[in-house]
């Protein structure tokens, strides 16, 4: 394994545990006034399409949801959705609680790390009160790039900002979004963190025939860049 310079991860399922979502969800539902089944069948089939921000801000992204639901609230309703909606994912969200040692650990043998994420509009605007914020050097969204992995554009916009080269970089990901294949064909180094929990995780697209190497545990990141590591404290 070779020496690395930095450590991007991904998101969802890897620098937090398994996702699924909760029952706050459905009071965007009731505020939208559709069916909570059928809001949740038009999210999942319409993901990619939110997530490359190409539908406009949060508020006009959830319109054309209702469209597609077949419902048309009022722009008050819209607005509290809006709100409920973040509230939602945010409930939805539990860091791993190697999240924080693992990504300080990084920072301290002085590597730079990093975020690459395919999300909607609500992580941007939550991720700032979250404990790994202070330890991201370069964060990269694809609702703020317009574009979802596995585009090489994600993972090199990250190179460009650590200024570094794609082959500096190990990227870790949970296998959604065929984002190890992407991010190997970007030019890093890629391995699937396949914990136990994401055995309930929802994800879309994922990459079913990885053959590369599979950590158990997000702690094994700093046994990749230190061999004297073996765990963290």
């Amino acid at each position: 394994m070779p020496r690395f310079q930095a450590v991007l991860f991904d998101f969802f399922g890897t620098l937090t545990r398994s996702v699924q979502r909760g029952s706050a969800h459905r009071s965007t539902a009731e505020l939208l006034g559709c069916p909570s089944d059928t809001l949740v069948e038009v999210l999942d089939r319409t993901y990619y399409q939110r997530a490359s921000g190409l539908l406009g801000n949060a508020e006009a992204t959830l319109r054309w949801v209702c469209d597609q639901a077949g419902v048309h609230p009022s722009d008050g309703a819209v607005r509290e959705a809006v709100a409920s909606r973040h509230r939602a994912v945010r409930a939805d969200t539990r860091l791993r609680a190697e999240a924080v040692p693992v990504l300080a650990g990084l920072r301290q043998r002085g590597l730079g790390t990093g975020l690459i994420s395919d999300c909607t509009h609500e992580l941007p605007a939550f991720l700032p009160q979250l404990a790994i914020a202070p330890l991201l050097d370069v964060r990269v969204f694809s609702v703020h790039l317009g574009r979802c992995k596995p585009d090489p554009a994600l993972y090199l916009a990250a190179c460009r900002r650590l200024d570094l080269a794609p082959a500096d970089c190990l990227y870790v990901g949970d296998g959604g979004s065929q984002e190890l294949t992407g991010a190997e064909r970007a030019g890093m180094t890629a391995v699937r963190l396949a914990a136990p929990d994401l055995a309930e995780h929802m994800v879309f697209n994922a990459e079913r025939g990885w053959a590369g190497r599979v950590l158990s545990s997000l702690t094994e990141v700093l046994e990749l860049v230190d061999p004297t590591v073996c765990a963290v404290p």
